[in-house]
């Protein structure tokens, strides 16, 4: 075997001093020192009131966060102001119809007050079988509700009782025209009506008018086994009741 001849290169480990290590690790703590001292220093050159305007701008957020608050509490507090606005509003509309309503009642019986004394009170005129009165109201289109009253005061305790019966009297298309108890109900041979009382009695129902009838005068008749009475009346419209 052949003898190799020696390499003419030796790997040799280099050892760097201890010193030589530290004060390399000096230098370049001082370079990185110096960057970011110039860096600090560029920034307050380039804003120097920036940790001021920092300060502004935290307070400036405290206090848009206390007006925030005030805003939502006076908001709640508007809603809640406007709800009870409200509803003293719809109070007081219930409580003016509630009036209203509470007149229109007192009307009613005072009208009925002065009926039961022109009907029974010491001055009455005492009378027999009678139509007391005849009045209207429109239930809208040409359809119209009646009420007729019927009374007597001659015979205390006594009945009376038949049946009634009314034609209406007006113009039509210009002419005069008299519409009988079957036009009115749109049907011939409808019945009367019956009615039986002590002192009075109201007589209620609705008829029909044509169109452009104008009502002018009601005639009431009344029939019973050994009478008849008739009574005229003008054409009287109920508002109260329209």
């Amino acid at each position: 075997m052949l003898n190799q001849p020696p390499p003419h290169f030796r790997i040799v480990q280099s050892r760097v001093s201890s010193r030589g290590l530290l004060l390399a690790c000096i230098v370049a703590a001082l370079w990185l020192a110096s960057v970011v001292a110039t860096w600090l220093w560029a920034g307050q050159l380039a804003a120097p009131g920036l940790g001021d305007a920092s300060r502004r701008l935290h307070a400036a957020e405290r206090e848009l966060r206390t007006l925030r608050a005030q805003v939502e509490e006076l908001d709640q507090r508007s809603a809640t102001l406007t709800r009870s606005d409200q509803i003293s509003r719809q109070a007081n509309r219930e409580l003016q119809a509630t009036l209203a309503q509470r007149d229109e009642e007192l009307a009613g019986l005072r009208a009925d007050v002065a009926f039961y004394e022109r009907l029974v009170g010491p001055t009455a005129k005492r009378q027999g079988l009678n139509v007391f009165s005849s009045e209207f109201a429109s239930a809208g289109g040409n359809v119209w509700k009646y009420r007729i009253v019927l009374t007597q005061n001659l015979n205390r305790g006594a009945i009376s009782a038949g049946r009634m019966r009314f034609t209406v009297e007006g113009m039509h298309n210009g002419k005069l025209a008299k519409l009988d108890w079957g036009q009115l109900h749109q049907q011939p041979g409808t019945p009367e009506q019956p009615y039986s009382f002590r002192y009075f009695q109201q007589l209620e129902g609705s008829v029909m008018l044509p169109a452009g009838f104008v009502p002018q005068r009601v005639r009431v008749s009344l029939r019973g086994d050994d009478f008849a009475i008739e009574r005229d009346f003008d054409w009287k419209v109920d508002d109260a009741r329209t």
